[in-house]
């Protein structure tokens, strides 16, 4: 009995099967047959082998038809074997010199006849069929394996669904004791590796190449477009359905069910594979990951940790254009320059490699626009209760002037830049840091957000083309979130569309905007002062209006003639043109009762001098609730706005108060004095109900605690019920 049995089916490669057929007969070690599995005695294949045969004994060909394919070649080159080992070699691929000794040696070291090993493992290379460097896809998997013989639970990454048939020698008595073959047509190696794991009993690997794959330049054949990609979910219930009868370990199944939905979801998500059938691909795919869905699965981070969750979910149009999206933002991506800077960015590496500053803190708002936002009042309470902690502000040039005195800052590229990031142990943000930014293990990163959502955000703007294209690659974006620890949320309709928006493993903190703590604890001083700061004239009304950014749309432009509007409303009023942070670098647009405050440093100091608020879909409107005063929807655009950037809820049916879709239905619910009366009083009642939930004025306060301080949530302050909160009062506002 020969020691190995080496099967080479030969369908479509008869131009290279010689090179694959030399590699075998060149082996220093001789103790083989050579199974040559040809189409039929006249196939172009059969009359390569035919020459090969009459030389030497040990090429023994047999035939399986083509319609049998790639699985019925293979069991029929199984079926004539007589060897003590099986090793499946596709027709252009090669065996690397000593090959063949290598498998011998590393078998005789790592069994006995007592207890014989069923499967050795091994590397292969994958060499690019015109120019490119060689790959090596089994190496990490095989890196992390024990040096003996071993039982597969000691290596639970094994589970043969990752490497192809070729990339392991089987023990021939051990496939027919278990009655194993390769199943259906396509993606067969799937589910014979599948299997094969599932009822090994002991292992090995050798660590080395033993088979040169070559690429070819249309692709692997399971590769092109065609039905036959619904197998691929055949192979993966196979597997799974026998795993679940064999009552597999949790530490084993989880690799498993991971390894065989990365190739569906990658099969799902290909352009080209899937002519017809994407839905019902994805809705069976979908069936069968709910079904064996391993308890307390923990999904990849990442891009991959959304497709896990649309897929468990059923949502294929949300999945269909996330995908496209990420194409989209990847082809954009490639057009841009790379990045300059090689001795900054090995500055940054360096830092990376000193220990953490326990004691220091990073704060950065707006991607570096000033000292501003949560970032801002969490520094401020921190300067209170955690005096021994170091904070450095992050700015961009032009901001720096933006920054108090007193506080450290650096500006973002510059040497201290890179050196604070690369050594602080905490990270606070209401935007992301930058791609390069390395979340270090034991630094602590807070997401803050910067608003309650209206609008769709995060992973949810994938279905809406338009924002879409401009927010990037969502597989970055994601990368970012899942530096987060921490995410801090102002209500419950927030913590419920962050998970949505931006799904990872990061903890939520009900704790309020700190941002808006002033809205609870600012006094009639403060508002007079701020008034007097702005501009605004003693005795007037003062209307903040603040709109929102268009996606469709390039640079700001109010939908509103706010002249024509003051001359509409009469004299008793003026108005506060806050415009969206995107546009603050424009000229000033102040005029006559019109008073630019687009570049204040603070909106909520803007808040706390307006009167009342007139706003589209501006996530404004959710902060100056707090204030429990009068606010206007300006919703002259609300069908187009809603269709292109997509809203998490109607606000026309839930709005905070009065809502105008015209010019002149806004004058007149100021004429008429409906903007305050008691109807609008009660919408911004239940608005406030749902969306003011916890900012009572110690959120700063609670997110130091918890975060900078470390103190356990149970010793954290709790949330003042939204009766007993006392807003700041408006400077001339009659309430009704």
């Amino acid at each position: 009995m020969p020691r190995f049995s080496i099967v080479v089916p030969s369908h479509g490669v008869a131009g290279r099967l010689s090179q694959a057929l030399d590699s075998v007969l060149a082996q220093s070690f001789g103790d083989f047959e050579l199974i040559p599995v040809c189409d039929a005695p006249d196939a172009p294949a059969a009359d390569v082998v035919a020459g090969y045969a009459e030389r030497d004994s040990r090429v023994t060909p047999v035939h399986s038809p083509p319609s049998a394919g790639l699985a019925g070649a293979r069991n029929t080159g199984l079926r004539a074997a007589v060897g003590g080992h099986v090793l499946f070699l596709d027709g252009d691929d090669v065996l690397v010199p000593g090959a063949l000794a290598a498998l011998d040696a590393r078998l005789a070291g790592a069994g006995d006849a007592d207890a014989p090993v069923d499967v050795l493992y091994f590397e292969h290379e994958r060499t690019p069929w015109w120019e490119g460097e060689p790959t090596n896809p089994a190496a990490p998997l095989l890196a992390r394996t024990p040096d003996g013989a071993f039982s597969p639970g000691r290596a639970p990454q094994l589970t043969g669904v990752a490497l192809p048939a070729w990339s392991a020698v089987y023990r021939r008595a051990f496939l027919t004791e278990q009655d194993l073959a390769f199943p259906g047509d396509h993606f067969t190696d799937v589910g014979f590796g599948g299997l094969v794991a599932l009822r090994a009993e002991r292992v090995a690997a050798l660590r080395a190449v033993v088979v040169r794959h070559l690429l070819r330049r249309q692709g692997n054949r399971l590769g092109l477009p065609g039905a036959h990609h619904a197998e691929l979910l055949d192979q993966t219930e196979l597997v799974l359905t026998r795993a679940a009868e064999q009552g597999l370990a949790p530490e084993r199944l989880k690799p498993l069910f991971e390894q065989l939905f990365a190739a569906v979801l990658k099969t799902a998500a290909h352009p080209g594979r899937l002519t017809s059938g994407r839905r019902a691909f994805f809705r069976r795919a979908s069936a069968l990951y709910r079904r064996h869905r391993p308890a307390g699965y923990r999904a990849p981070g990442g891009s991959l940790r959304v497709q896990h969750r649309l897929l468990a979910s059923g949502s294929y149009a949300a999945f269909r254009a996330l995908r496209a999206a990420n194409r989209t933002a990847l082809r954009t991506a490639a057009l841009l320059p790379r990045p300059r800077g090689l001795r900054t960015r090995l500055r940054y590496a360096a830092g990376l490699r000193l220990p953490l500053d326990r004691n220091l803190v990073v704060y950065c708002a707006y991607w570096g626009r000033g000292y501003a936002c949560n970032p801002a009042a969490i520094h401020a309470k921190a300067r209170e209760l955690a005096p021994h902690l170091r904070a450095v502000f992050l700015v961009e040039p032009d901001a720096v002037g933006s920054v108090p005195p007193d506080v450290e800052y650096a500006v973002i590229g510059s040497r201290k830049y890179w050196d604070v990031l690369a050594r602080a142990a905490y990270l606070v943000n209401n935007a992301n840091f930058a791609d390069a930014v390395v979340k270090r293990p034991g630094s602590v990163h807070l997401q803050t957000q910067h608003g309650t959502p209206l609008k769709t955000m995060g992973a949810d703007q994938a279905t809406y083309p338009v924002v879409a294209a401009a927010t990037g690659s969502f597989a970055k974006l994601l990368a970012r979130v899942d530096r987060w620890d921490y995410n801090l949320t102002s209500n419950r309709h927030s913590t419920e569309m962050w998970e949505r928006a931006f799904p990872s493993t990061h903890e939520t903190l009900e704790y309020g905007y700190p941002r808006n703590d002033v809205y609870c604890t600012a006094s009639a001083e403060d508002v007079a002062r701020v008034r007097k700061e702005l501009g605004v004239p003693d005795g007037k009304k003062a209307l903040l209006y603040a709109p929102t950014h268009r996606d469709y749309a390039t640079g700001f432009e109010s939908g509103l003639d706010l002249a024509e509007f003051c001359e509409a409303i009469g004299d008793d009023y003026v108005v506060l043109l806050r415009a969206h942070y995107f546009y603050d670098q424009g000229a000033s647009r102040s005029g006559g009762r019109i008073i630019d405050v687009t570049g204040h440093r603070s909106s909520e100091d803007v808040c706390l001098a307006a009167d009342a608020l007139i706003t589209d879909y501006s996530s404004i409107m959710f902060d100056y609730a707090n204030l429990d005063r009068p606010i206007v929807v300006y919703a002259d655009d609300w069908d187009v706005y809603r269709e292109t950037r997509g809203v998490y809820f109607d606000l026309m049916e839930l709005p905070p108060g009065r809502v105008a879709r015209t010019p002149e239905e806004l004058a007149a619910v100021f004429r008429d004095g409906s903007w305050a009366d008691e109807s609008a009083t009660s919408l911004r009642g239940a608005f406030r109900e749902r969306f003011c939930q916890f900012d009572d004025g110690r959120a700063a306060e609670r997110v130091v605690r918890r975060v900078l301080l470390g103190e356990p949530p149970e010793s954290i302050p709790p949330v003042i019920p939204l009766a007993e909160r006392v807003p700041a009062p408006a400077a001339t506002l009659v309430r009704s």
